[in-house]
Protein backbone atom coordinates (compact mmCIF):
# COMPACT_ATOMS: atom_id res chain seq x y z
CA UNK A 1 0.00 0.00 0.00
CA UNK A 2 2.86 2.45 0.83
CA UNK A 3 4.04 1.83 -2.93
CA UNK A 4 0.77 3.44 -4.29
CA UNK A 5 2.14 6.82 -6.05
CA UNK A 6 0.50 8.85 -4.51
CA UNK A 7 0.55 7.65 -1.12
CA UNK A 8 4.33 7.91 -1.71
CA UNK A 9 4.31 11.83 -2.97
CA UNK A 10 2.47 12.59 0.22
CA UNK A 11 4.83 10.72 2.60
CA UNK A 12 7.88 12.32 0.30
CA UNK A 13 6.16 15.54 0.73
CA UNK A 14 5.62 15.25 4.54
CA UNK A 15 9.29 14.09 4.95
CA UNK A 16 10.91 17.18 2.97
CA UNK A 17 8.48 19.98 5.12
CA UNK A 18 9.43 17.79 8.25
CA UNK A 19 13.65 18.11 7.52
CA UNK A 20 12.76 21.89 6.29
CA UNK A 21 10.79 22.66 9.21
CA UNK A 22 13.06 21.42 11.72
CA UNK A 23 16.01 23.04 10.31
CA UNK A 24 14.13 26.36 9.67
CA UNK A 25 12.91 26.57 13.37
CA UNK A 26 16.30 25.73 15.14
CA UNK A 27 17.33 29.06 12.70
CA UNK A 28 14.07 30.62 14.06
CA UNK A 29 15.01 30.13 17.62
CA UNK A 30 18.25 32.26 16.73
CA UNK A 31 16.21 34.96 15.11
CA UNK A 32 13.94 35.29 17.95
CA UNK A 33 16.48 35.63 20.06
CA UNK A 34 19.28 37.89 18.40
CA UNK A 35 17.62 39.83 15.79
CA UNK A 36 18.56 43.24 15.54
CA UNK A 37 17.74 45.70 12.19
CA UNK A 38 19.49 48.61 13.95
CA UNK A 39 22.62 46.62 14.62
CA UNK A 40 25.43 46.71 12.07
CA UNK A 41 27.09 43.51 13.98
CA UNK A 42 28.47 40.84 11.28
CA UNK A 43 26.74 37.99 12.99
CA UNK A 44 23.17 40.43 12.16
CA UNK A 45 24.39 40.73 8.61
CA UNK A 46 24.86 37.32 8.44
CA UNK A 47 21.77 36.64 9.47
CA UNK A 48 19.70 38.84 7.32
CA UNK A 49 21.56 37.20 4.58
CA UNK A 50 20.63 33.33 5.67
CA UNK A 51 16.78 34.51 6.07
CA UNK A 52 16.70 35.14 2.54
CA UNK A 53 17.61 31.04 1.86
CA UNK A 54 15.40 30.24 4.76
CA UNK A 55 12.53 32.16 3.93
CA UNK A 56 12.50 30.83 0.27
CA UNK A 57 13.03 27.08 1.51
CA UNK A 58 9.87 28.13 3.90
CA UNK A 59 7.64 29.14 0.72
CA UNK A 60 8.22 26.23 -1.17
CA UNK A 61 7.36 23.88 1.65
CA UNK A 62 4.70 25.16 3.14
CA UNK A 63 2.74 25.79 -0.67
CA UNK A 64 3.72 22.33 -0.69
CA UNK A 65 1.98 21.67 2.47
CA UNK A 66 -0.74 23.79 1.57
CA UNK A 67 -1.16 21.84 -1.57
CA UNK A 68 -1.10 18.17 -0.09
CA UNK A 69 -4.15 18.71 1.67
CA UNK A 70 -6.15 18.26 -1.43
CA UNK A 71 -3.98 15.72 -2.55
CA UNK A 72 -4.21 13.27 0.61
CA UNK A 73 -8.60 13.90 0.43
CA UNK A 74 -8.61 13.04 -3.24
CA UNK A 75 -6.28 10.13 -2.64
CA UNK A 76 -8.56 8.63 0.18
CA UNK A 77 -11.59 8.78 -1.98
CA UNK A 78 -10.29 7.24 -4.82
CA UNK A 79 -8.79 4.75 -2.66
CA UNK A 80 -11.98 3.45 -1.09
CA UNK A 81 -12.79 1.39 -3.66
CA UNK A 82 -10.21 -0.95 -1.79
CA UNK A 83 -11.79 -1.20 1.70
CA UNK A 84 -14.70 -3.25 2.40
CA UNK A 85 -17.42 -0.62 3.58
CA UNK A 86 -15.73 1.90 1.95
CA UNK A 87 -17.78 4.28 -0.33
CA UNK A 88 -15.71 7.85 0.11
CA UNK A 89 -13.41 9.24 1.82
CA UNK A 90 -14.59 8.67 5.28
CA UNK A 91 -14.75 4.74 5.08
CA UNK A 92 -10.80 5.22 3.85
CA UNK A 93 -9.99 7.01 6.56
CA UNK A 94 -11.83 4.59 8.84
CA UNK A 95 -10.05 1.80 8.34
CA UNK A 96 -7.32 2.29 11.61
CA UNK A 97 -7.30 4.69 14.38
CA UNK A 98 -5.02 7.07 12.43
CA UNK A 99 -6.74 8.43 9.41
CA UNK A 100 -9.40 10.91 11.19
CA UNK A 101 -6.02 12.58 13.65
CA UNK A 102 -4.00 13.01 10.22
CA UNK A 103 -6.54 14.78 8.46
CA UNK A 104 -7.23 17.19 11.51
CA UNK A 105 -3.54 17.83 11.41
CA UNK A 106 -3.05 18.37 8.00
CA UNK A 107 -6.77 21.07 8.26
CA UNK A 108 -4.69 22.52 10.94
CA UNK A 109 -1.00 22.41 9.23
CA UNK A 110 -3.08 24.34 5.77
CA UNK A 111 -4.40 27.29 7.85
CA UNK A 112 -1.13 27.26 9.63
CA UNK A 113 1.06 27.62 6.38
CA UNK A 114 -1.78 29.87 4.45
CA UNK A 115 -1.37 32.55 7.22
CA UNK A 116 2.38 31.99 7.42
CA UNK A 117 2.69 32.81 3.52
CA UNK A 118 0.39 35.51 3.88
CA UNK A 119 2.36 37.18 6.53
CA UNK A 120 5.73 36.36 5.18
CA UNK A 121 4.57 38.05 2.00
CA UNK A 122 3.37 41.58 3.82
CA UNK A 123 7.05 41.77 5.72
CA UNK A 124 8.66 40.99 2.02
CA UNK A 125 6.95 44.99 1.40
CA UNK A 126 9.10 46.15 3.96
CA UNK A 127 12.13 47.58 3.01
CA UNK A 128 13.80 46.54 6.67
CA UNK A 129 11.30 43.15 7.04
CA UNK A 130 10.16 43.97 10.25
CA UNK A 131 7.36 40.91 10.80
CA UNK A 132 10.93 38.91 10.86
CA UNK A 133 10.24 37.92 14.25
CA UNK A 134 7.08 37.07 14.58
CA UNK A 135 6.71 35.37 11.35
CA UNK A 136 9.55 33.49 12.76
CA UNK A 137 7.90 32.86 15.93
CA UNK A 138 4.77 31.80 14.29
CA UNK A 139 7.38 29.49 12.18
CA UNK A 140 8.38 27.30 15.72
CA UNK A 141 5.14 26.75 16.67
CA UNK A 142 4.42 24.99 13.33
CA UNK A 143 7.79 22.99 12.85
CA UNK A 144 6.13 20.20 15.66
CA UNK A 145 3.04 20.43 14.30
CA UNK A 146 4.79 19.26 10.53
CA UNK A 147 6.39 16.67 12.55
CA UNK A 148 3.41 15.16 14.20
CA UNK A 149 0.88 15.29 10.96
CA UNK A 150 3.77 13.67 9.05
CA UNK A 151 4.26 10.89 11.65
CA UNK A 152 0.66 10.49 11.86
CA UNK A 153 0.08 10.40 7.99
CA UNK A 154 3.02 7.46 8.23
CA UNK A 155 0.84 5.60 10.65
CA UNK A 156 -1.93 6.23 8.91
CA UNK A 157 -0.64 4.52 5.67
CA UNK A 158 1.97 1.84 7.34
CA UNK A 159 -1.48 0.57 8.67
CA UNK A 160 -3.83 0.22 5.91
CA UNK A 161 -4.89 -3.38 5.32
CA UNK A 162 -7.72 -3.95 2.62
CA UNK A 163 -9.07 -6.77 4.71
CA UNK A 164 -10.80 -4.41 7.05
CA UNK A 165 -14.75 -3.99 7.37
CA UNK A 166 -14.82 -0.11 7.45
CA UNK A 167 -17.35 2.30 8.35
CA UNK A 168 -18.19 4.86 6.18
CA UNK A 169 -20.86 7.98 5.94
CA UNK A 170 -23.86 6.13 6.09
CA UNK A 171 -23.14 4.63 9.40
CA UNK A 172 -21.58 8.06 10.96
CA UNK A 173 -23.57 11.27 9.55
CA UNK A 174 -26.23 10.09 10.82
CA UNK A 175 -28.66 12.00 13.71
CA UNK A 176 -29.20 8.54 15.00
CA UNK A 177 -25.11 8.05 15.43
CA UNK A 178 -23.16 9.43 18.18
CA UNK A 179 -20.31 11.62 17.98
CA UNK A 180 -19.61 15.26 16.12
CA UNK A 181 -20.82 13.86 12.69
CA UNK A 182 -24.06 13.06 13.96
CA UNK A 183 -24.62 16.27 15.96
CA UNK A 184 -23.88 18.08 12.93
CA UNK A 185 -25.98 15.97 10.42
CA UNK A 186 -29.15 15.98 12.95
CA UNK A 187 -28.74 20.15 13.33
CA UNK A 188 -32.11 21.73 11.96
CA UNK A 189 -31.76 22.28 8.52
CA UNK A 190 -33.51 25.75 8.56
CA UNK A 191 -31.38 26.84 11.74
CA UNK A 192 -28.01 25.85 9.83
CA UNK A 193 -29.61 27.81 6.80
CA UNK A 194 -30.28 30.94 8.73
CA UNK A 195 -26.98 30.74 10.67
CA UNK A 196 -25.17 30.74 6.99
CA UNK A 197 -26.43 33.69 5.58
CA UNK A 198 -26.60 35.70 9.26
CA UNK A 199 -23.07 34.87 9.44
CA UNK A 200 -22.40 35.62 5.82
CA UNK A 201 -24.14 38.97 6.72
CA UNK A 202 -21.99 39.79 9.60
CA UNK A 203 -18.66 38.88 8.03
CA UNK A 204 -19.22 41.55 4.87
CA UNK A 205 -20.54 43.89 7.07
CA UNK A 206 -17.42 43.71 9.19
CA UNK A 207 -15.42 43.20 6.61
CA UNK A 208 -16.73 46.72 5.34
CA UNK A 209 -16.42 48.76 8.49
CA UNK A 210 -12.44 47.15 8.87
CA UNK A 211 -11.87 49.68 5.86
CA UNK A 212 -12.10 52.78 8.60
CA UNK A 213 -12.07 50.92 12.18
CA UNK A 214 -8.87 49.35 13.11
CA UNK A 215 -10.23 47.52 15.75
CA UNK A 216 -12.84 45.36 13.24
CA UNK A 217 -9.87 44.38 11.57
CA UNK A 218 -8.53 42.95 14.63
CA UNK A 219 -12.11 41.38 15.45
CA UNK A 220 -12.43 39.95 11.51
CA UNK A 221 -10.06 36.68 12.48
CA UNK A 222 -12.57 35.51 15.44
CA UNK A 223 -15.50 36.54 12.83
CA UNK A 224 -13.93 34.28 10.41
CA UNK A 225 -13.03 31.50 12.62
CA UNK A 226 -16.54 31.30 13.60
CA UNK A 227 -18.46 31.51 10.45
CA UNK A 228 -15.84 28.61 9.09
CA UNK A 229 -17.47 26.22 11.97
CA UNK A 230 -21.43 27.80 10.80
CA UNK A 231 -20.09 26.61 7.25
CA UNK A 232 -18.65 23.25 7.68
CA UNK A 233 -22.08 22.93 9.60
CA UNK A 234 -24.56 23.83 7.20
CA UNK A 235 -22.39 21.83 4.60
CA UNK A 236 -23.16 18.69 6.61
CA UNK A 237 -26.91 19.30 7.83
CA UNK A 238 -28.57 20.78 4.30
CA UNK A 239 -25.87 21.65 1.89
CA UNK A 240 -24.46 18.08 1.14
CA UNK A 241 -28.48 16.89 1.46
CA UNK A 242 -29.62 19.12 -1.58
CA UNK A 243 -26.40 18.62 -3.79
CA UNK A 244 -27.21 14.70 -3.29
CA UNK A 245 -31.15 15.06 -3.53
CA UNK A 246 -31.27 12.61 -0.87
CA UNK A 247 -32.82 14.26 2.56
CA UNK A 248 -30.79 11.33 4.59
CA UNK A 249 -27.62 11.86 3.09
CA UNK A 250 -24.99 14.98 4.77
CA UNK A 251 -21.50 13.57 3.82
CA UNK A 252 -19.30 16.45 3.11
CA UNK A 253 -16.73 14.24 1.48
CA UNK A 254 -18.71 12.60 -1.38
CA UNK A 255 -19.55 16.20 -3.15
CA UNK A 256 -15.75 16.11 -4.05
CA UNK A 257 -16.79 13.02 -6.31
CA UNK A 258 -16.96 13.43 -10.45
CA UNK A 259 -20.65 12.29 -10.37
CA UNK A 260 -21.45 15.61 -8.34
CA UNK A 261 -19.10 17.56 -10.52
CA UNK A 262 -16.66 18.61 -8.45
CA UNK A 263 -18.39 20.97 -6.66
CA UNK A 264 -17.05 20.10 -3.72
CA UNK A 265 -14.22 22.13 -4.45
CA UNK A 266 -15.99 24.83 -5.80
CA UNK A 267 -17.65 25.50 -1.99
CA UNK A 268 -14.04 24.36 -0.50
CA UNK A 269 -11.30 26.22 -1.47
CA UNK A 270 -13.21 29.60 -1.29
CA UNK A 271 -14.08 28.95 2.52
CA UNK A 272 -10.60 27.27 3.64
CA UNK A 273 -9.05 30.20 1.60
CA UNK A 274 -11.18 32.93 2.97
CA UNK A 275 -11.34 31.44 6.53
CA UNK A 276 -6.90 31.46 6.06
CA UNK A 277 -6.85 35.29 4.98
CA UNK A 278 -9.56 36.16 7.65
CA UNK A 279 -7.25 34.92 10.49
CA UNK A 280 -4.01 36.61 8.98
CA UNK A 281 -5.70 39.83 8.65
CA UNK A 282 -6.78 39.88 11.93
CA UNK A 283 -3.23 38.33 13.50
CA UNK A 284 -1.53 41.84 11.44
CA UNK A 285 -3.71 43.68 12.52
CA UNK A 286 -2.95 43.22 16.23
CA UNK A 287 1.13 44.43 15.65
CA UNK A 288 1.53 47.40 15.93
CA UNK A 289 2.17 49.32 12.33
CA UNK A 290 5.97 48.83 11.30
CA UNK A 291 7.39 52.03 10.40
CA UNK A 292 8.72 50.88 6.80
CA UNK A 293 4.91 49.87 6.36
CA UNK A 294 3.71 53.56 7.59
CA UNK A 295 1.91 54.17 3.98
CA UNK A 296 0.61 50.57 3.10
CA UNK A 297 0.12 48.50 5.62
CA UNK A 298 -3.46 49.41 6.67
CA UNK A 299 -4.29 49.36 2.50
CA UNK A 300 -2.72 45.56 2.50
CA UNK A 301 -4.87 44.49 5.65
CA UNK A 302 -8.13 46.02 4.05
CA UNK A 303 -7.07 44.59 0.82
CA UNK A 304 -6.52 40.85 3.08
CA UNK A 305 -10.01 41.48 4.21
CA UNK A 306 -12.16 42.66 1.62
CA UNK A 307 -10.15 39.46 -0.38
CA UNK A 308 -11.27 36.99 2.19
CA UNK A 309 -14.96 38.38 2.31
CA UNK A 310 -15.03 38.36 -1.55
CA UNK A 311 -14.53 34.47 -1.11
CA UNK A 312 -16.89 33.95 1.69
CA UNK A 313 -19.53 35.22 -0.50
CA UNK A 314 -18.31 32.65 -3.56
CA UNK A 315 -18.66 30.34 -1.05
CA UNK A 316 -22.19 30.84 -0.39
CA UNK A 317 -23.45 31.90 -3.80
CA UNK A 318 -21.93 28.12 -4.66
CA UNK A 319 -23.77 26.75 -2.13
CA UNK A 320 -26.81 28.76 -3.19
CA UNK A 321 -26.45 27.26 -6.30
CA UNK A 322 -26.18 24.50 -5.38
CA UNK A 323 -29.49 24.34 -3.14
CA UNK A 324 -31.83 26.44 -6.02
CA UNK A 325 -30.66 23.75 -8.94
CA UNK A 326 -31.42 20.83 -6.47
CA UNK A 327 -34.40 19.21 -6.71
CA UNK A 328 -35.02 18.46 -3.51
CA UNK A 329 -37.27 20.00 -1.82
CA UNK A 330 -37.02 19.88 2.04
CA UNK A 331 -38.95 23.03 3.41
Amino acid sequence: MISHPPILALVLASLISSLTLVWAAWFALQVVRNWRTESGHAAQITMEKRTYLVSTALVFVLVLEVASLLLFVSNADKMSVMFVGAMCAVGTLNVNDYGMPALMLKLALFFGALVWLIINYVDNKGRDYPLTKFKYTILIALAPLVVVAAGTQLLYFLDLKTDVITSCCSRLFVPEGGGVEASLSGMNPKLALWLLFAGLAVVVIMALMSIRIRFMQKLYGIASAVFFVISITAIVSVISSYIYEQPFHHCPFDIIKPEYNYIGYAIYIPLFTATGFGMAASLLAWRKTPQSLAGSYMSILRRQILFSALLFVIFVTVSLYAIMSSHLVMF
